[in-house]
């Protein structure tokens, strides 16, 4: 069953150390230091220092940390891998997915958001999106002023600007 030379296909030092087979289920917070493979159930978290890989028969119900992470089965819950993410042809991922490196192969399919590259929370990107709105109710003294010198500058001091702020 377990070769002298790792798993025929993996380089070497890349050989997992903790291996879910097909028929066992695993429930609750799964911590590992090592390389995992995962061939059957995980319901919980599932955490991993180093790679982690996904087999096609595989069902995942739990949010995934890895530092590299091969996607084969199926994946109920968030993905964070550190460096890289490679969705198998056979991949299925429902929930968002947030790596540095993207990997999807013809067929995968994500239902979910993806947030790649550097450190860039979609905060930001709201940002542009929705319009600055004044209320009266935070400082009422305030935006009375503001409205009045307005309303008094001559009208070639007065101009629209657009303002846009996050939640």
């Amino acid at each position: 069953m377990f070769q002298k030379n790792g798993v025929p296909g993996r380089e070497p030092g890349n050989e997992p150390e903790t291996i879910i087979a097909a028929s066992v289920k695993v429930e609750g917070d799964f911590t590992s230091q090592g390389n995992v493979l995962i061939e059957g159930m995980v319901e919980g978290s599932l955490r991993t220092e180093r790679d982690l890989r996904v087999g096609e028969r595989a069902v995942i119900t739990a949010d995934v940390h890895a530092a590299n992470a091969t996607v084969a089965g199926e994946v109920r819950g968030n993905i964070s891998a550190s460096e890289r993410l490679e969705l198998e042809a056979t991949a299925r991922v429902l929930g968002d997915i947030k790596t540095k490196i993207l990997v999807v192969v013809s067929g995968a399919t994500i239902n979910g958001r993806v947030n790649m590259g550097a450190e860039s929370p979609v905060v930001e990107r709201k940002t542009r999106l929705m319009p600055k709105v004044e209320t009266v109710a935070a400082e009422p003294a305030k935006v009375l002023a503001r409205t009045a010198e307005k309303e008094d500058a001559p009208e070639k001091e007065k101009r629209t600007v657009s303002a846009y702020f996050a939640r």
